[in-house]
């Protein structure tokens, strides 16, 4: 006996498996789809057609709900587990044996009806499959198109920004190789605490423009070699706000503009630009200041060499709750202790 039958592609292009244990159904599918213009494929082994799902692309499957060796309840379970998009109608012989409505809507199953003689309804429930079926492509096309725009987009803003950046670290010293380490340390940070991979990327970005806000504080205080008077320093804090304000007309960026813009609060609420205080600072610029604080004191200032790493080490501790997140200061006080070598590679990398 035959166990499957496949059939020549044709005109419309939508490919239909057919299941059903039996050939007769099946031929009968053949002939009738085949003159309908579909391309169809036959096969009356269940566990053939998941594999046969599995490795070819089709439109639309046509389902035989009691069959041997499983079900097509059972079918359907296998194959949305790496197939959430195929177009599933379901046949019974009668509707009393029809799987129950909770497990159609849950298992996606688009449509059913009874075996009959005449197609003329099955047809009609193709028919309409294939509407929606064109539809949804319709739709993923765009959202591909639109996808790939956003992208360009974003690579274009991301470029622009990163020119600034460069203009930055050209008239600063020291933010050369700052940013890089305090997103580098900030993405540890966060995998230590396990975030997302969406606020990974947030973390790494955010890290990377930071400081972006410095381009429009004068030369004369950026580079200032001797201790700024109060006046002076009150414009260095400006730079958060400044950066935010960049940064704001760019979609793109909006996840990014808390740190950004609030990577220099404390957490007894004496930071700034918002004196905002505990909870109510953004959790991703939390972790910002702890990695930004970090650097700063493990780079070489004007005024003095680089801090010993114990001495770095005891001020985190000593400002927990104070400065900094208790959380998140312990979090980093534990990659110093057991994970330094990480750290080491950072500083390596995006040498000062």
């Amino acid at each position: 006996m035959r166990k499957n039958m496949v059939e020549e592609p044709n005109a419309n292009g939508y490919k239909i498996i057919a299941v059903d244990d039996e050939m007769g159904i099946v031929d009968s599918l053949s002939i009738f789809l085949k003159r309908s213009g579909y391309n169809f494929t036959g096969v009356t082994d269940p566990l053939e057609a998941i594999e046969r799902v599995r490795n070819e692309h089709f439109d639309m499957m046509i389902l035989d709900f009691i069959m041997s060796p499983i079900h097509g309840d059972e079918v359907v379970e296998e194959i949305r587990k790496f197939n959430k998009d195929l177009y599933i109608l379901l046949l019974t012989g009668h509707k009393d044996l029809a799987p129950p409505l909770e497990t159609i809507r849950r298992l996606d199953i688009q449509g059913y009806c009874e075996k009959s003689d005449k197609f003329d309804q099955l047809l009609l429930l193709i028919e309409s499959g294939m509407k929606s079926i064109e539809q949804m492509n319709e739709i993923r096309r765009i959202n591909q198109e639109l996808s790939d725009t956003y992208e360009k987009l974003e690579k274009a803003y991301l470029e622009s920004i990163q020119t600034l950046r460069y203009t930055v670290e050209a008239k600063d010293p020291y933010t050369r190789g700052h940013s890089d380490r305090v997103s580098e340390y900030s993405v540890l940070i966060g995998e230590k605490l396990g975030l997302s991979e969406d606020e990974l990327k947030t973390l790494r970005i955010g890290g990377l423009f930071h400081d972006i806000g410095k381009i429009g504080i004068p030369d004369s205080i950026l580079l200032k070699q001797s201790k700024l008077t109060d006046d002076e320093y009150s414009e260095i804090k400006n730079h958060p706000s400044i950066g935010a304000h960049i940064l704001c007309n760019a979609e793109v960026f909006k996840e990014i503009i808390p740190i950004v813009k609030h990577h220099h609060e404390r957490y007894d609420g004496r930071g700034y630009p918002g004196q905002l205080k505990g909870e109510d600072i953004p959790y991703l610029a939390r972790i910002a200041a702890v990695a930004d604080a970090f650097d700063a004191m493990t780079s070489k200032r004007t005024y003095r060499d680089s801090l010993p790493i114990d001495i770095v080490r005891d001020e985190i501790e000593k400002n927990l709750g104070t400065q900094f997140d208790p959380n998140i200061g312990k979090i980093f006080l534990e990659i110093i202790d057991n994970d330094y070598a990480k750290i080491e590679e950072i500083k390596e990398k995006f040498p000062a």
